[in-house]
């Protein structure tokens, strides 16, 4: 490959014989607006661009366009009205038009767990390259951006090319996310990083063009092939899950002898081989992504022949399952051994708090198996009611959190809300039924509630244990 001259700024220079010309102001279009489609368009509206929102669901485009953002992000909701407001932000349901218009498209739709099996669904990632790519008639480039198995984009590479009027003039890269919910807009705003896997300097020059004002700021890129940048963002789920399950598996150690799992966090958090973040004990992981492509990355590394390699990565699987019933333990444990008729309040049905995705949430499974044991639990959360609601029938809601405490036996934290961090003791107090309280973020106070008469538990903590602030990060 030429060696590609990049000036200062990271415009490419004309190599004349080498690479197409690029769009040097492209303008993209973002297949998919659910969570990273909508936050990517907007944000990339934001920073100046000629942004186009497609998806096939006609009432989230008619909600987007009219200003409303249709699932909870802190921040996203003005920044999309700002993004409209200049007008360089839009949505459609046309992929012809879209075909038509961009320069660069964005496929950001989703790739959850198949029904059968631990393996990513490609339903949605397929259709959406073999649509676009069927009705682009000159030189583009199509983007990855969802969480794909390793040999996804060399696939679709075949069917693009296979697809497209224009055959190889259209190309495909890949430029995995790394969003947290909850910070999504800043994450894209401002990555701590930008990956991107590309087959050509033609196609490394049109991603730079692409998010130039990104990297002017400074950000970090990291060029790779196409399977590398696949691989990228699973690695670090990866990682991430595995960090998290560590500190629990010491949980359950603790457990077993009396050690506090607290102050062991504390201890290992000064190593800088370590670090503080991530290494938090609780309840575990839950949402749209860690759970499904831990899975699916041990499905596909079977396929490949490499599943021993990965192995371990089961049991971080099964750590993190095991911390949900292991409350459900320690709250029968608080009531004297039956939870049958017993009043539970459960604080939190999100996976994590500032977000409403309940995808895998630890809260809502705790719940349901209190429910299933013949507990009478009542659930609140800040923003997740309406989708908690929606796939949990069945299980009763409260409108606030004074009302879902009164009259309970056990209060659970099971998503660290500020609201729940926040309440005072003695408001709690004086609307249960009795002052016990399992923290199952490890969110709480512990001495400024036993001193209110809270009979208090923490999973990987001695019954007597002291508050222990362990390290944190914002960015967390």
């Amino acid at each position: 490959m030429t060696t590609l001259n990049l000036t200062p700024d990271h415009r490419p220079t004309t190599l004349v014989g080498t690479i197409p010309p690029i769009a040097e102001h492209p303008r993209l279009t973002v297949i998919g607006t659910g969570y990273l489609g909508a936050t990517h368009a907007v944000s990339m509206a934001v920073l100046g661009y000629e942004v186009l929102g497609v998806d096939v669901d006609a009432a989230k485009i008619a909600l987007l366009a009219s200003g409303r953002v249709p699932f909870y992000e802190p921040g996203l909701p003005e920044k999309l009205r700002e993004a409209l407001d200049t007008g360089r932000l839009r949505f459609t349901t046309d992929f012809t038009e879209a075909a038509e218009w961009g320069d660069v498209h964005f496929i950001c739709v989703g790739t959850p767990q198949a029904h059968d099996s631990n393996a990513a669904d490609l339903t949605y990632v397929d259709r959406a390259f073999a649509t676009l790519s069927s009705a682009i008639t000159r030189r583009a480039l199509i983007v990855g951006k969802s969480t794909v198995p390793i040999g996804t984009a060399a696939r679709l590479t075949e069917l693009v090319r296979a697809s497209s009027p224009v055959g190889e003039r259209v190309e495909l890269a890949w430029n995995p996310e790394f969003l947290r919910e909850g910070y999504a807009v800043e994450d894209t705003l401002h990555p701590d990083r930008l990956v991107f896997g590309v087959q050509s300097e033609w196609a490394e020059a049109q991603l730079r063009a692409a998010f130039r004002p990104i990297l002017d700021a400074g950000t970090p890129l990291v060029i790779a092939d196409l399977a590398t940048a696949e691989l990228v963002k699973v690695a670090a789920n990866s990682f991430l899950a595995t960090k998290i399950s560590y500190i629990n598996a010491m949980a359950e150690v603790c457990e077993a002898t009396g050690a506090d799992v607290n102050i062991l966090a504390s201890a290992l958090a000064y190593d800088s081989r370590i670090g503080s973040r991530f290494l938090k004990p609780g309840l575990g992981f839950g949402g749209g992504c860690l759970p499904k492509d831990i899975r699916a990355f041990i499905h596909r590394a079977e396929e490949l022949g490499v599943g021993q390699a990965v192995t371990f990565l089961r049991e971080v699987d099964g750590i993190n399952q095991r911390r949900r019933t292991r409350t459900v333990d320690v709250i029968r444990e608080m009531v004297g051994g039956s939870l049958e008729g017993v009043p539970v309040a459960a604080l939190g049905a999100a996976f994590k708090p500032n977000s409403d995705d309940i995808r895998d949430a630890p809260a809502l499974d705790v719940a349901r198996m209190l429910s299933a044991e013949g507990a009478i639990v009542t659930i609140y959360d800040p923003e997740a009611m309406p989708n908690a609601r929606r796939a949990y029938p069945e299980l009763s809601f409260a409108p606030s959190l004074p009302e879902a405490v009164r009259g309970a036996e056990v209060v659970a934290l099971l998503t660290e809300w500020a609201e729940f961090r926040e309440a005072r003791p003695d408001d709690l107090g004086r609307l249960v039924a009795h002052r016990r309280i399992v923290d199952g973020r490890h969110a709480l106070n512990a001495d400024e509630y036993r001193a209110r008469g809270w009979e208090y538990r923490a999973l990987g903590r001695p019954v007597e244990s002291r508050t222990v602030e362990l390290l944190s990060d914002a960015r967390d």
